[in-house]
């Protein structure tokens, strides 16, 4: 007999609560969601007020059973799901799903997994708030209806196998958006003057000052025509200003923030952030780690001071408390911070560890003291013109909470060179010119998205809340919308003069520009979605729309809203848009090229089936047009006649490797080689249009290396192969498209036909959990 039946979300979780409570207390996982909308239907009767009808996966029936056997049991059931909305729907539909009656269950929530936070909530329960559950069941059947009546349209009207949501079509958007501001960009040039002087101190030695021209020259002319005004010039100091300045530290950690500041400094994706936070969370290491406030609880504040009065000394701390700024916070109560801030470290994995060391860092800092600074600006007087060049240095004077943490920068600026320690001096000191340069620069367009940077502008807009930033971001990847790649930069020339001992000469260097790392670029097929929803359905792609949406989901959450009637205001007018577009005859996207140089056929630009790809001609009955698909990283909106040709030279021979032709060319699946019947893939490294036979010989060599490596055993089996291989998860067994696994009791290379044989027969009469059996038909 169970006293306490104590539900959460993780086995992790689970765990750790479980050794705060007495014997009296049994602590379960429920792993998540247990009901759904089913994947395959809409699920929602919209004609019965948008009535959901939700449904238990088959990978959790079982589960649910044994909940069910456990809670029939317990006196009392805790629900003690996450806090935040999608927890309070988890616990609802646990309720639902058991068949709970409200005088046998008790909600709790915490917003830490500590021993004081756990035994607080047993000691201050209440029932399910059913505002947040409708909250949620909004924005989850709204979803529903937004997927499910847009993808059959893209289907029919792009390509099949697409889809589109609420809120990711809107990051798309963003993306885009962009990377056509990027195409628009037309760089324009300008000139930035610098100079260094010698400059002597008292005890005879030589030092170095550098300095700059605050102002930007717009062309050669100019700059060249200031160097030489330059040549006969006397440099004097006219002015040393000093004044102090301090520096403030960073709010404590929200979940974007965190999302943002885990990408700079520790190069994590947006969705490992949140993978490793929650590991750090479940085993009791930090707090909640789905919030919009920056809030700090009093305990937190006290712990805090004590932590930083120890270590550095009274002087070091300052009590802050910060406001959230976000309009919507709802998701929690506090900012991420540490459980325990005397832990400076934790174990676990490298990631955990990295992961946790910034927050502590920045949960610290946010309650040190301000850095007190001096800085200096000396104006440099020319006696030739009436522009003054400036210096400028910068001392340290406290360090305070530049002693554990400064916040990191997404794109920064070019650092000025006239910056940094000065050396001593004086007003009406005269300068000795060592040199000064007028260098060509280009002004940039706006940087590219990273994923933090992209969460960071729908935080901005007021889109998206805590829980959806990384599944947003994921869900636009692997519908291949969006890709994330790094990618070489270009060279171009440059202009630099330079004047010295009276004269200036010029000369042109050479520079890299434009390289990317980590940025997310859109796809061929994510422009033209993005195009066809802006052009059909421009309401969902409204960024003010979107977030006046989620703005009607807090409303509901505080009870102000009914969540129906929302859902009817929003979706009668959306559906008379889809029967509208359903109807309407939508062209196909093509981009004009040009005209062949030789035969003066058109070349155009579409999407197909496959992806995108460019052809010649517009084809006849008798001959069908010459296709080539793009290379990765090619866009429709930017490809030229010449990129064009340059794929148009595959499938291309690239030479001999065992007296047989080795042939590379583009297919669905992206750039690859042929040699003797094999397909072999292309990294992104080597470009089909110019791997040479050597690269391509090695790279054969290579993958039949591998699948030697790969490959345990071959066998025959009712005529056909049966192989056993080393997969990603342990050895396997492969054969006629099914893959079973090998149960670990057995030697892989010990198997006998006879035992093989029984295996792959006892996957056939029971597949793995998940798939279903087709439906015989009647």
């Amino acid at each position: 007999m169970v006293k306490n039946l104590v539900i959460v979300e993780s086995p992790a979780k689970a765990k750790t609560i479980e050794k705060f409570l007495g014997k009296d207390y049994t602590v379960t996982s429920c792993y998540g969601h247990i009901r759904d909308l089913a994947p395959d239907k809409l699920s929602v009767e919209v004609e019965k007020n948008f009535e959901p009808h939700y449904e238990i996966p088959d990978d959790k029936k079982k589960l649910v059973r044994e909940l069910k056997k456990l809670a029939e049991e317990a006196e009392m059931i805790w629900l003690a799901t996450d806090e935040d909305r999608e927890g309070e729907a988890i616990s609802w539909h646990l309720k639902e799903a058991l068949g709970l009656k409200n005088d046998s269950i008790k909600r709790i929530v915490f917003h830490e997994i500590t021993k004081n936070a756990i035994l607080q909530a047993i000691a201050s329960p209440r029932s399910i708030n059913e505002n947040l559950v409708d909250a949620q069941q909004a924005r989850r059947v709204l979803d529903r209806l937004v997927g499910f009546e847009l993808s059959p349209i893209l289907w029919r009207k792009i390509k099949p196998a697409l889809s589109a949501g609420r809120v990711q079509s809107v990051a798309v958007r963003l993306v885009v958006d962009r990377e056509r501001e990027i195409i628009a960009h037309k760089a324009s040039d300008f000139y930035k003057i610098s100079a260094v002087f010698n400059v002597k101190t008292k005890d005879g030695k030589s030092a170095e000052l550098k300095a700059e021209l605050p102002q930007k020259l717009k062309s050669a002319e100019e700059a060249g025509s200031f160097l030489n005004e330059c040549t006969k010039a006397i440099y004097s100091i006219s002015d040393i200003e000093v004044k102090p300045a301090k520096k403030s530290p960073a709010a404590p950690f929200t979940t974007s923030t965190l999302q943002q500041e885990a990408s700079r400094k520790l190069g994590f994706s947006v969705s490992q952030t949140m993978m490793v936070a929650q590991k750090l969370y479940e085993a009791g290491h930090i707090t909640y780690m789905r919030t919009d406030s920056m809030n700090l609880s009093e305990l937190a504040l006290e712990s805090a001071e004590k932590k930083i009065k120890e270590s550095y000394g009274e002087k070091y701390h300052k009590r802050r408390q910060y406001a959230t700024k976000s309009k919507g916070a709802q998701e929690a109560h506090e900012a991420i911070r540490p459980t325990y801030m005397e832990n400076e470290e934790v174990g676990g994995d490298n990631s955990s560890k990295r992961l946790y060391d910034l927050i502590w860092k920045r949960t610290i800092a946010s309650q040190m003291a301000n850095a007190e600074l001096e800085r200096t600006t000396v104006k440099i007087d020319i006696s030739t013109n009436k522009s003054q060049l400036q210096a400028q240095g910068e001392v340290l004077k406290f360090e305070g909470f530049l002693k554990v943490y400064l916040e990191g920068k997404d794109d920064e600026d070019e650092e000025s060179e006239a910056s940094g320690m000065l050396p001593p001096l004086s007003k009406g000191q005269e300068l000795d010119l060592r040199y000064m340069q007028a260098i060509q620069r280009f002004n940039r367009p706006a940087a590219r998205y990273a994923e933090a940077s992209l969460v960071k502008k729908l935080e901005e807009l007021g889109i998206g809340r805590p829980s959806t930033y990384a599944p947003t971001i994921s869900t636009i990847q692997k519908r291949g919308y969006i890709t994330k790649e790094n990618r070489e930069g270009q060279t171009r020339k440059y202009t630099v003069m330079t004047l010295k001992n009276g004269e200036v000469a010029t000369k042109e260097e050479q520079e890299n520009f434009g390289a990317e790392k980590g940025k997310l670029f859109p796809t061929n097929i994510g422009m033209v979605v993005n195009d066809f929803l802006i052009d059909h359905f421009a309401g969902i792609m409204d960024f003010n729309f979107t977030a006046k949406v989620e703005k009607e989901f807090d409303e509901i959450a505080e009870g102000g809203k009914d969540w129906q009637k929302m859902l009817g205001s929003f979706y009668f007018p959306f559906h008379k848009t889809v029967e509208e577009t359903q109807n309407k005859k939508v062209e196909r996207k093509e981009v004009h090229l040009g005209t062949h140089p030789e035969t003066g056929e058109p070349m155009i630009g579409k999407v197909g089936r496959y992806g995108p790809y460019v052809q010649i001609g517009e084809g006849s009955e008798d001959e069908k047009p010459k296709y080539s698909k793009l290379k990765s990283g090619q866009l429709l909106e930017t490809i030229t006649v010449e990129d064009a040709l340059e794929l148009f030279k595959l499938p291309r021979t690239v030479g001999e490797f065992e007296e047989l032709e080795i042939v590379a060319d583009i297919g669905r699946f992206g750039p690859y080689l042929r040699h003797d019947g094999q397909f072999y893939s292309l990294p992104k490294t080597l470009d089909p249009l110019e791997v040479t036979e050597e690269q391509a010989k090695e790279l054969i060599s290579e993958k039949r290396e591998a699948k030697k490596k790969q490959e345990i055993k071959t066998l025959e089996y009712e005529g056909k192969p049966l192989r056993i291989l080393n997969g990603r998860y342990g050895p396997y067994i492969s054969y006629n498209r099914l893959n079973v696994r090998i149960p670990k009791d057995k030697v892989p290379e010990d198997l006998t036909l006879e035992e093989v044989a029984e295996l792959v027969q006892n996957h056939k009469k029971s597949p793995p959990k998940g798939k279903r059996k087709a439906k015989k038909k009647t």
